[in-house]
């Protein structure tokens, strides 16, 4: 079982890990997504937030203070820390009697301390991190020049793998196809192919195995991300091979053994967005408008 100090210390780095994420998710937001993506960020904010208080309350067998207390990360740490001081207080039996504390005050003083703290600390990590991004960014760009290839980039809205392919459709065989059609396309071929895919459904979060039909719903009625099942998905229904270029690895081939030419070529960025895994669509570098 943790002790406080082992909480408090993990519970500082979530906080920390969020505040990255929500900037990033924030950064990337456009008009038509700001919407959704504030109310993303709000939900991972209150989550962390309800986790922490019964984390806290469990801890200190108080389980009631869960529903009864406001926890905000901020109030959660000075709690911590004002929780501690007053154990200390505890173990000395007063001379006289004490003066009447004034709780607010040192609430909002160990919130500035510890606030000042964590953002000191963010600022010594960013000074020391290695720049995933940017190392990325020049192994990509030395892979499609030696490939004799170009980045068109996609926006990053939770569509960029259909929206990347829509345009390797297009730019490689004159086939128009839109972001729906394409995500229609792949789930009507997962359903009609279950045996095929059902492999893929194993939630590994809830050691249990996702239901198809629910999946394709998911697919075609969200902005769900694309995965393999999607490509492999859709390299099938149009016969082609789907290449995967991709930083510091091999190029995976999907569908390797479909006769129709040309590839459909892609390319996968793990660093290099905000809001995490991406795809962008790789064009001829002669070709590129």
């Amino acid at each position: 079982m943790v002790n406080m100090e082992e909480l408090c210390q993990r519970q500082r780095k979530e906080l920390r890990d969020l505040v990255n994420t929500i900037t990033g998710l924030k950064k990337q937001a456009t008009k038509k997504t700001r919407k959704g993506v504030l109310s993303k960020c709000q939900e991972l904010e209150d989550n962390l937030k309800r986790k922490h208080a019964e984390e806290m309350a469990l801890l200190n067998g108080d389980e009631q203070a869960v529903t009864e207390v406001e926890v905000t990360p901020e109030t959660l740490l000075a709690q911590v820390s004002l929780e501690e001081n007053e154990n200390k207080d505890n173990e000395e039996p007063p001379l006289s009697k004490p003066k009447r504390r004034n709780r607010q005050k040192e609430r909002l003083a160990i919130r500035k301390a510890e606030t000042e703290r964590i953002r000191n600390e963010a600022k010594n990590e960013a000074a020391n991190s290695i720049d995933y991004r940017q190392i990325e960014m020049d192994s990509m760009n030395q892979l499609l020049s030696l490939h004799g290839l170009s980045l068109y980039e996609i926006k990053p809205d939770g569509h960029c793998l259909f929206a990347a392919i829509a345009d390797q459709l297009l730019q490689r065989r004159g086939i128009t196809k839109t972001v729906q059609q394409l995500r229609d396309l792949a789930a009507d071929y997962i359903l009609s192919h279950k045996d095929d895919f059902i492999p893929y459904l194993f939630d590994e979060v809830t050691n249990t195995m996702r239901d198809v039909t629910d999946y394709c719903q998911e697919l075609r009625a969200t902005a769900m991300w694309g995965s393999d099942m999607e490509v492999l998905a859709l390299a099938r229904v149009f016969d082609c091979c789907i290449s995967i270029y991709m930083a510091g690895a091999s190029t995976i081939r999907i569908n390797e053994d479909a006769k129709d030419e040309p590839e459909l070529m892609l390319g996968y960025y793990k660093h290099s967005y905000g809001l995490g895994e991406h795809y962008n669509s790789l064009r001829d570098a002669s070709s590129t408008s």
